[in-house]
């Protein structure tokens, strides 16, 4: 078992100096010699001595309490004004560090009991003297003080080391949300020109023979999505190093050209919307507008986001074939409900002919 550090570490200190003035001042008045003057210095230097051994756990905690104990004993047998009782109070106060609150409450009791019983046998009768009694008394209060500063510092202590565990923790689960995050925004933003990209360049090669000129615009299609990508890339480069814009994501989006027509309009203030809420609503019209592209054979999608007092919400419509029977969400949708309820958000998908996206988050995200 390692001896923790202590707080106050300059505390002893205060308390040794004023123990060997004290001492000294005694001596000064006649009541000792040059040696035994010199004897309390070395014993109160030792006591010092042994704090950065305390605090560096250079020692066994065992051996320490002991050489403190004994060099406390020593100090108030040199010691003739009496002020040397103070340091008793560091040996359960120490104690507690290295071995917990049952040790340093026996030692602190010990330490009270001791020499109560040795005045019994020495005087009997010395409780009746009113100083001696308060002496005894004073010291006990003071054990008892020693063992609560010790025990708030330990808890305090075990607190701090608790919460740094939490702080891991809560990091720990940070990065897996970022990573599914950065997962979602990956299939949405990269993960469609990929797709389209690799199916242009299968078609560009099973009509290389057949139809040179199938092939050839297969080819360009692959490079337009390619092209698409890499702007995805760039956005999301620009989207790391300035304040995102639902705006003028969902114009952008506008002009990424297509098969159909898209309108955007953006109504309200976005500056009070939060970053996630509005990264959200643009990942959604994204997915939507993507899918009416490619898969819903549109030739119009609307985009309007309102943003409101209490609420912002986004609809997509567009004025294709809508949903097939029986169809399930795929990981596009799926990842954008998990991101909108992020955010405390709604999504609901309607249409069998022509699909109306709506998504709703609150004005403050959850």
């Amino acid at each position: 078992m390692v001896a923790a550090p202590r707080p106050v570490s300059w505390l002893p200190y205060v308390m040794y100096g004023a123990v060997l003035l004290a001492g000294l001042h005694d001596q000064a008045r006649g009541h000792g010699g040059i040696a035994r003057a010199a004897a309390l210095a070395a014993a109160v230097g030792a006591l010092a001595a042994l704090e950065p051994l305390q605090r560096r756990g250079g020692a066994p905690p065992a051996v320490l309490l002991a050489a403190r104990t004994a060099l406390c004993v020593l100090v108030a047998a040199l010691d003739g004004s009496g002020l040397s009782n103070l340091l008793f109070l560091l040996v359960p106060f120490t104690a507690y560090f290295a071995y917990g609150r049952r040790v340093a409450v026996t030692l602190a009791v010990a330490l009270v009991a001791v020499p109560a019983g040795w005045a019994t046998i020495v005087e009997p009768r010395w409780y009746r003297d009113g100083e001696h009694l308060t002496d005894v008394l004073m010291l006990g209060v003071g054990m008892a003080l020693a063992v609560a500063m010790a025990s708030a510092a330990v808890g305090e202590r075990d607190s701090r080391a608790r919460l740094r565990l939490a702080l891991a923790e809560v990091a720990e689960l940070s990065a897996a949300a970022e990573r599914g995050r950065v997962a979602r925004d990956l299939h949405d933003s990269l993960g469609h020109h990929l797709t389209a990209v690799s199916i242009q360049l299968e078609k560009a090669t099973a009509f290389r023979d057949l139809d040179a000129a199938a092939a050839e615009q297969a080819v360009r299609d692959a490079r337009s999505a390619a092209a698409r990508a890499l702007d995805e890339v760039r956005g999301a480069v620009r989207t790391l190093a300035q304040p995102f814009s639902l705006s003028g994501a969902l114009a952008e989006l506008a002009d990424g050209g297509g098969p159909c027509t898209v309108d955007v309009e953006v109504l309200g203030d976005e500056r009070e919307l939060p970053v996630a809420a509005r990264v959200a609503l643009f990942r959604a019209a994204q997915e939507g507008v993507t899918n009416a592209r490619r898969h819903a054979g549109a030739a119009r999608v609307t985009v309007r986001a309102t943003i409101g007092d209490d609420a912002a919400r986004l609809v997509v419509a567009d004025d294709g074939h809508g949903f097939a029977e029986g169809a399930t969400d795929g990981f596009g949708l799926r990842g954008m409900r998990e991101r909108v309820a992020a955010v405390g958000g709604s999504v609901d998908v309607t249409g069998t002919s022509g699909v109306t996206l709506t998504v709703t988050v609150p004005r403050r995200a959850a």
